[in-house]
């Protein structure tokens, strides 16, 4: 079996009058991630992670924030999209895992609801996706509420 890791990174500011997007659902809080897209920081860094494996370069390569297609896209489908790339070099998802750093909100009673959405994305079980959250410790951009960081590793095998 032809296994390969990738790993993802994706950082996004956080900004008043836009809604908050992690993990393929939006949370209830005062300030959203700001970019082109939806800017689901998690989800991107997924992306990342999976397109790395695969090597299909990044995220950027294959929705540039220059596309006015992408503008305000669901990052959901963007993930869709990636994962018909892994399809055509007939390659399927192992695992995920992945971190979030941020203040707030609190992400922990939200983990289970992101992974009932991302499952039949990624086309694997919940139990194959690992989401976690830290703070910065009130340390940085992200410790002041400035900004939200997101990294994900995957595990990708030949079909």
């Amino acid at each position: 079996m032809n296994i390969r890791i990738g790993f993802g990174y994706d950082v996004h500011p956080l900004g008043e009058g836009r809604e908050l997007w992690l993990g393929g659902i939006k949370l209830e809080f005062d300030k959203g991630c700001v970019g082109h897209s939806d800017a689901d920081v998690l989800l991107h860094a997924i992306c990342d992670a999976l397109l790395g494996a695969a090597n299909l370069r990044d995220i950027g390569f294959h929705f540039p924030n220059t596309n006015p297609k992408y503008k305000g896209a669901d990052s959901k489908l963007l993930l869709k999209e990636v994962m018909n790339l892994l399809k055509e070099h007939n390659y399927a998802v192992g695992n995920i895992d992945a971190s979030l750093s941020l203040e707030a909100p609190k992400i922990n009673p939200h983990i289970a609801a992101m992974q009932q959405i991302l499952a039949p994305i990624l086309e694997v079980t919940e139990n194959d996706i690992s989401i976690k959250a830290t703070t910065n410790e009130k340390l940085g951009y992200v410790g002041r509420g400035e900004g939200v960081n997101a990294y994900a590793v995957a595990l990708i095998y030949k079909k």
